[in-house]
């Protein structure tokens, strides 16, 4: 299928899928990674169709992109919706990334399923909207922000959230297949690190193994500290989970290794805190005598917000439903500020990450079709 046989949302995504804007951490797979091209895009579109835009810088060449649509008259609702404009890395995909081919009724490429495709959904249902006299007249103001950097740290959704105004509801972008998450796990990344004495490895009794010193660490989290997390549950959550994901340790094979490292994931129900698990660790080490370190590499809040909040029920109709998920996303972020925030989008998580990542045009239109509901429904009074 030809772009020009496709409908505006479609035209829309594969034009965004098009611009590469992985995210720069880890190995991206690509020369040059980072959002601004998928951010001045986003910009161009916002202001051909009606907002008032800016870009605000959060780190060099990835900025978030903020358009404002406003009513004519007194602004009774404020509404924030914000996808992500960054992706995974492309390595190991077993299809042209940015090529958006369609294909059986599906657009292929890194950020079709995440979060592309509810963002281009998302614009176009605000762009034909903007025009109708039910948005003119309805007191709604709508704030889009395109938000950098949620695959590793979340700093886009931090930036805008310490500046942003009280919005009264935030719809954040995300394959969901169109129900509202209105809670899900915190997650954060701890580094445990053990550190030797580097010796010729011929004579090991004259060093001090790191990798070894690291062995019991390594037992530990996966029995006494996961058991103690596994308590902490929720009802529709489940359990807290963590599990060491990533080791380094050593340089040279005939060297005893004087440093070793494992990177954990901790997914988190709202009823703990990473502090609260920083402080089990410390006070397990020390007793059990354990000469390693922690820190934490980064963390994202867990997300509750409440189901019966007069704006979610609302929306609901428009929705496939309410659920939960296991993954975090940037609500939380806006969440701490206290604003009711959700995650929605069309799309299945199912497909978000993978080597043949798609969406399904059918899927995707249905969406842009919902946050037009979803919109129209909030400009009730």
């Amino acid at each position: 299928m030809t772009i020009s046989g496709m409908t505006p949302t479609a035209k829309l995504l594969q034009q965004l899928v098009r611009i590469p804007s992985v995210n720069p951490e880890g190995n991206p797979g690509v020369a040059n990674p980072g959002e601004q091209a998928c951010a001045e895009f986003i910009a161009k579109f916002l202001r051909q169709a009606g907002a008032n835009v800016q870009l605000q810088p959060v780190f060099k060449n990835r900025p978030n992109v903020i358009g404002v649509f406003k009513p004519k008259g007194k602004i009774n609702t404020r509404l924030l919706l914000a996808p992500h404009t960054d992706t995974v890395s492309v390595l190991g995909m077993s299809i042209d990334p940015f090529a958006a081919k369609v294909k059986g009724g599906k657009l292929y490429g890194r950020g079709a399923s995440d979060t592309k495709g509810p963002m281009a959904a998302m614009l176009q249902a605000v762009k034909e909207f903007f025009v109708s006299d039910t948005f003119k007249n309805s007191g709604l103001e709508i704030t889009f922000v395109g938000l950098m950097g949620e695959e590793a740290g979340n700093y886009g959704a931090h930036a805008w959230a310490k500046k942003c105004p009280a919005y009264d509801l935030a719809i954040i972008g995300e394959p969901t297949d169109f129900k509202i998450v209105h809670a899900h796990k915190g997650c954060a990344w701890l580094k445990f690190s053990t550190k030797g004495r580097a010796v010729h490895a011929s004579t090991p009794a004259n060093g001090r193994n790191a990798i070894n010193a690291m062995l019991p660490v390594l037992a530990y989290v996966e029995t006494i500290l996961s058991k103690k997390i596994s308590s902490f549950t929720h009802r529709q959550l489940g359990a807290s989970t963590i599990v060491a994901t990533v080791i380094h340790g050593g340089s040279k094979t005939n060297i005893i290794p004087d440093h070793c490292e494992i990177e954990v994931d901790l997914r988190f129900t709202p009823n703990l805190t990473v502090n609260k698990v920083l402080g089990f660790i410390r006070q397990d080490l020390k007793q059990a005598g354990l000469d390693a370190t922690v820190s934490v590499i980064s963390s994202s809040s867990a997300l509750h917000t409440d189901a019966n909040h007069q704006l979610i029920k609302k929306i609901l109709p428009h929705s496939k439903g309410l659920t939960t998920a296991p993954w975090f996303c940037d609500a939380a972020i806006f969440g701490l500020r206290g604003i009711p925030s959700v995650a929605l989008g069309p799309g299945s998580i199912k497909q978000a990450h993978t080597a043949d990542e798609f969406i399904k045009l059918a899927d995707l239109e249905k969406g842009k079709d919902g946050y037009l509901q979803i919109l129209r429904a909030l400009a009730v009074r």
